[in-house]
């Protein structure tokens, strides 16, 4: 456990590091900088999966199954989708609000959970399924994450256009025709495996014969919340709203996630928590 901790400090250092180049290139444009910056994030994302092979080696199999393994897969994920950012022109800030987020989840994790917290061993007759509801679960929150973070910046740049308010940090900044796009497109990603996901839960709880779970609170705000994103997606292709509209129920859909797996504390669904 010592050489775990040892490498997701050293991770969160590097990461702090990386964040800080990332945010001085967005303030004042600094190629030299936004290189450093992309360098340590390389350097995060190999401490990281070499933490993920540690983590496999102690649990001799894939490390999923505790919300310490999911927020660190989670990070993991936002580190690639950072580095995959960073080699498309404009997206310094688009890695600055990723990072950010990467970032918190890591530190709060580092000092929140640990291994050995809440694992799922209730479920151990559908590890197959639950292991690919944890897996599409994962994948699909990335996506949102990334399509919140579009839907973010599309509305700071609509408010910054209307008030006239623009500067050369302003204009390295995608179109919002882009940023809508980009939202739109990692959402549409994001739902079907979010949907895929709630199925294979769905499977678990009858396959165990717990259905008495399907009454659980975080059954319910899953439900809403991805309520909310089809109605987005439905809503989108009618284009009947604009665009700010579209970002803010982005952004609200995205809540509900959040605000599902903060009820993991008090859901008997997983049984997770800090």
């Amino acid at each position: 456990m010592q050489l775990l901790n040892g490498i997701y400090d050293a991770a969160l250092l590097l990461y702090a590091l990386s964040l800080l180049f990332v945010f001085s290139d967005c303030l004042k444009r600094s190629p030299g900088g936004k290189r450093l910056g992309t360098g340590l994030l390389v350097v995060v994302g190999i401490l990281q999966a070499a933490g993920l092979a540690v983590r496999f080696s102690q649990e001799q199999g894939l490390p999923i199954f505790t919300p310490y393994d999911f927020l660190f897969w989670f990070s993991f994920i936002i580190v690639l989708t950072s580095l995959a950012v960073a080699y498309t022109r404009g997206g310094e800030f688009t890695i600055l609000l990723l990072s950010m987020a990467g970032f918190s989840v890591f530190l709060l994790n580092r000092f929140w959970l640990t291994a050995e917290d809440h694992t799922l061993q209730s479920w151990s007759a559908v590890h197959g399924w639950l292991a690919m509801h944890i897996i599409l679960a994962n994948l699909s929150f990335a996506a949102l994450t990334l399509g919140t973070v579009f839907a973010i910046m599309y509305l700071f740049l609509h408010t910054r256009l209307k008030h006239k308010k623009w500067d050369d940090r302003i204009r390295r900044l995608p179109s919002l025709e882009t940023m809508d796009k980009y939202s739109y497109t990692a959402i549409l990603a994001g739902v079907p495996l979010l949907m895929a996901s709630l199925l294979l839960a769905g499977m678990s709880i009858v396959a165990e014969g717990r259905t008495p779970l399907f009454q659980d609170t975080k059954v319910l705000t899953t439900l809403i919340g991805l309520a909310v994103y089809i109605v987005y997606i439905l809503l989108k292709r009618s284009a009947r709203r604009s665009g700010t509209s579209m970002a803010r129920w982005a952004i609200a859909g995205y809540g509900f996630i959040i605000l599902n797996f903060l009820l993991n504390s008090w859901s008997e669904f997983h049984g997770w928590g800090g």
